[in-house]
Parts: structure tokens; C-alpha cells; sequence
């Protein structure tokens, strides 16, 4: 049989995974189809609707009939209002030409990775990480390289490991912070030791995803790289979006701040990949970037409200360990001590399918985060659903003691 070469398909897309977030949802969603009472706690995804005043700016968008094409970069409006977010929450001054507009915080990373990535070049990514990372550096032809962290150090890089990651081929370092799966966030002193090693390295340039910026609650006021160390302005590009401060995540809309060239480079991308984003959607962000914050602190203190929930829970059964987080929405428990203790659970992924079929709970292993030993809980429910998750995991964790 000829090998038939037409359906050959191409070496970067075999070199990358799936989502195993969505693959998750998606395992949860088809058991709730078949009538069991999933408790869906492996989407990273406000449980909150959108508010109604973004809500209303995008009808009113429909009815004036905005409903063609934008600039590729985004309404003049829009970015007027990502500058003055930036001006006002993050002392951050930027010209509309350093903005882009895209769908949604993770094409502003993969917009990113392609202007600036070559064949062969290193991008830094600390671990546990946001599962998509390492792959949107491969798609680059980019080679993730990725530092180990852990509980001594609150899963955040060390300036030692950070120096000991760098070679003369590393073009980006990746920081997410609050983190997504851990929680956890850089205090203004641990930036600036990381921004101190950096500015030894001129060809590399930071990426501070900074999407869960308002979840916060610990390392108060919230502080990125450039805030903690500004000779880094000319090569940090920012990383944010409305999604998760704003429960907008299906209106994909996130945006990128930095270098006019690189962000120019990035434009140049879009244009040839979506061109603008959907445009009623860029009037519902402008609403949610420019009024009250009101529902933005109301969905955090919830969020903080179920994290101590389960963290005092969690307390309470022998074996597993949880750090604190910082912030957005994850708690990311190491299981260790679970494993091996019945012949079909040997690893994280192991435990993530015993407690989907013996607990009715749907998770995330830490593996997909690169922490094999843990797996990620989003709290982005209801407490209703949070008090039945811990009794159902107690009980399936107490049959395998």
C-alpha cells in the first residue's frame, strides 16, 4: 500500500497535544449528558455572568449597527481604553500604536511566539505552568524549556534557577502571575530579583501574562515585572484580557502592551491569520474596562471566600497537601501520598479518573501542567457544589486508605 503523501500532516502540528483542560470539560460534560451528577471542577471559567452593563454595550453596539470590520488592531476606542487602564490600574504609559487587540488572551501569546520566535530559539517557562505554553512555543518552532519549581519555594522561579535556565538561544521568559494552576503570585521583590538577572540579557524579552490581575488577594497592590523593574519597559510585553476579571470568556477578547515593533510584528500576524477581533465584542471590553469594578471585586471576594473554604477542608485529610494561593481561582494539592495505595491509581492521571468515576468530580492531573504528583481544582463554582465536591472526594479517598 503507497503511503498516500497528501495526508501527511505537518511536523509541528505532531509535535503538539491537545488542550487537556478542555479534554477534561469536554470527559465531564459527556458523563453529565448520560445523567451523571458530574461536579465540573476542571474548567478554568467564572462560574458569573457577564455584567449587565457589558452586556448592554454590545446590544447598543448591534443596534448602531457596528457591526463591520474594525482596524486589525482593534477600535480606536478600545485601545483608548486599554490605555487608560493600564495609565490608571498599572501606572503604565503606552501610545496606541504599542497596543494590539486580539481573540482573546491566548492569541495574543500565539500572535506573540510568532513575531518574534525563530527555528531553534528558547523560551523559559517555569512549572507548574498554563498548559498551553510549551505547545504554542513548539508551534513556533521554539523549543520550551522548562524550570522546575515546588512547595519550598510557593511554585515560583528562584532568580538562581531563572540564571541557570538562560543560554545564548533563550529569546523569551514566561511569567503568569497569580498563576494558573497554582494560584500562586510574584511579590514586588520577587519581580525585581527576576528583572535584575534579565537585564544582563538584552535579547530577551519578558512575557508577563498578567490575565488574572484583579483575582488577587494576597502581594497586594498588584504588581508586574515592569512595575517592579521599568528598565524592562522596552522588552516586557504585557499579556491581558477581559475573560477571567470580567466572567467574558466566550466574548474573546484579550490584548498585548509593549515594544511598537514588536507589537507592530504582531499586527502584521493577525492580519494575516483573523484580521480584528469580533467587533461587538471590542465595545462590550471597552464597557468592562471603563466602568464601575464593582462586580469585579464582588466575583474575587467569592472566589476568596471558597478558596479558604477548601484550604481549611483540605486541612482535614491526612495526606494531602495544599498550599495557599495568592489568587484567581485554582488550588493546585499535591496527591502524592494517594498513589500506589490501589493498584489502579499510580499517578496523578490515575487519580484524576478514580475521582471522575468514584466521586463524581472532574479535575485536572498536574501532569498537563507539568507537575506530575498534583492536580489542579478550579473553585469557579458554586459553594453548594464545593461542599459536595470535598464530601464526595473524603469519601473515595477514605475507600483507598
Amino acid at each position: 500500500m503507497t503511503k498516500d503523501l497528501a495526508l501527511e500532516l505537518a511536523q509541528r502540528i505532531q509535535r503538539i497535544k491537545p488542550s487537556p483542560t478542555l479534554a477534561v470539560s469536554a470527559r465531564a460534560e459527556e458523563l453529565q449528558a448520560e445523567g451523571k451528577p458530574i461536579i465540573n471542577l476542571g474548567v478554568g471559567e467564572p462560574d458569573f455572568d457577564t455584567p449587565e452593563h457589558i452586556k448592554e454595550a454590545a446590544i447598543r453596539a448591534i443596534h448602531d449597527g457596528r457591526t463591520k470590520y474594525t482596524a486589525v488592531d482593534g477600535t480606536k476606542s478600545l485601545k483608548k481604553a486599554i490605555i487608560d487602564k493600564f495609565s490608571r490600574e498599572n501606572h503604565l504609559n503606552y501610545e496606541p500604536a504599542q497596543i494590539l487587540v486580539s481573540s482573546g488572551a491566548k492569541h495574543s501569546i500565539y500572535n506573540l511566539f510568532t513575531a518574534v520566535l525563530n527555528p531553534g530559539d528558547e523560551v523559559i517557562i517555569p512549572a507548574p505552568y498554563w498548559v498551553s505554553y510549551p505547545d504554542m512555543a513548539k508551534l513556533a518552532d521554539a523549543n520550551p524549556v522548562i524550570v522546575k519549581t515546588d512547595f519550598s519555594t510557593h511554585f515560583k522561579m528562584t532568580p538562581a534557577q531563572l540564571k541557570a535556565a538562560i543560554t545564548d538561544k533563550t529569546r523569551i521568559v514566561i511569567l503568569n502571575s497569580p498563576s494558573n494552576p497554582t494560584g500562586m503570585a510574584y511579590s514586588a521583590s520577587e519581580l525585581k530579583a527576576l528583572g535584575e538577572v534579565i537585564l544582563h540579557y538584552p535579547g530577551i524579552i519578558v512575557m508577563s501574562d498578567d490575565i488574572y490581575e484583579h483575582n488577587l488577594w494576597n502581594h497586594l497592590p498588584f504588581t508586574n515585572i515592569v512595575n517592579a523593574c521599568p528598565e524592562l519597559y522596552d522588552r516586557t510585553v504585557v499579556i491581558n484580557g477581559v475573560s477571567k476579571s470580567y466572567a467574558m470568556t466566550g466574548w474573546r477578547i484579550g490584548y498585548a502592551a509593549g515594544p511598537a515593533k514588536i507589537i507592530g510584528a504582531m499586527k502584521k500576524a493577525q492580519s494575516q491569520s483573523t484580521s480584528n477581533p469580533a467587533s461587538i465584542s471590542q465595545y462590550a471590553a471597552e464597557a468592562a474596562l471603563s466602568g464601575d469594578m464593582k462586580y469585579v471585586q464582588l466575583m474575587t471576594e467569592a472566589y476568596k471566600k471558597r478558596h479558604d473554604f477548601l484550604i481549611n477542608e483540605f486541612k482535614n485529610i491526612p495526606g494531602l497537601k495544599c498550599l495557599p494561593s495568592d489568587g484567581t481561582f485554582y488550588t493546585f494539592p499535591n496527591i502524592e501520598a494517594f498513589l500506589n495505595r490501589d493498584p489502579s491509581v499510580t499517578n496523578d492521571i490515575e487519580f484524576a479518573e478514580f475521582l471522575l468515576t468514584q466521586a463524581n468530580i472532574a479535575l485536572v492531573p498536574g501532569s498537563a501542567f507539568g507537575t506530575p504528583g498534583y492536580v489542579r481544582l478550579s473553585y469557579a463554582t458554586s459553594m453548594e457544589n464545593l461542599e459536595q465536591a470535598v464530601a464526595n472526594i473524603k469519601k473515595a479517598l477514605g475507600s483507598i486508605q
